[in-house]
């Protein structure tokens, strides 16, 4: 079985390795530290699964997701995060994914997670059904958040944690007037003013 595991910590990476060769015997991997270096193996390289990190430097996982589906390619991906499953598993699904799981799993539900995947279904866990199944129950008490695109979400999470428009900016390869946009975006979606407020409605809303 051909893996490709893409993740900006190379120790996180070996310590997969060795869970997925417990299981697959027969396991060949290939390790990308970034975006780029996984969307060069997934092109050039015949895949069976590819696990890939949702924050990664430069093009993160769901930028990184969004391009391989966009080149084609049919792969089954499991998307790797700290983030809060409620926060992403709908967004990664939509944009492609074939499952999500938080990295504070259990090796057994990683197992159990790529052998559904190579399977043909989708994964997510129990605990993310029970949520979807109440905000179904109660569509109108969606938080505000839940309107801002994957890059407004993501440069909401970088104000929130101190960055400045310059640091966001060089962090994900775009320009200060482009970040500048995001962030009266999230001011206007989120009614709020300042980045002060931005920081206490991450915190509020357990963001960052």
């Amino acid at each position: 079985m051909n893996v490709l595991i893409a993740d900006d910590h190379a120790i996180l990476r070996k310590g997969l390795i060795e869970i997925l060769h417990e299981t697959f015997q027969s396991l060949k991997y290939f390790e990308a530290s970034n975006g780029n270096e996984a969307l060069q193996i997934a092109r050039k390289e015949s895949l069976d699964l590819i696990l890939l990190d949702i924050s990664m430097p430069g093009r993160n996982g769901l930028e990184t997701l969004k391009q391989i589906r966009a080149d084609g390619l049919q792969t089954p991906i499991l998307i790797l995060s700290v983030q809060p499953e409620d926060q992403y598993a709908i967004r990664v699904l939509k944009a492609g994914a074939s499952g999500y799981l938080n990295k504070d799993s259990a090796p057994e539900e990683l197992i159990n997670a790529v052998n559904h995947i190579l399977s043909g279904r989708k994964y997510i866990s129990m605990d993310i059904v029970d949520k979807l199944a109440q905000n179904l129950s109660h569509p109108l008490d969606q938080p505000l958040h839940t309107k801002l695109s994957d890059r407004e979400l993501q440069v909401l999470k970088f104000i929130a944690s101190g960055k400045t428009v310059s640091e966001i900016g060089l962090e994900i390869s775009l320009t200060v007037n482009t970040i500048s946009t995001y962030r009266a975006r999230i001011l206007e979606k989120l009614k709020l003013r300042n980045n002060a407020e931005i920081t206490r409605y991450a915190l509020d809303n357990a963001l960052v």
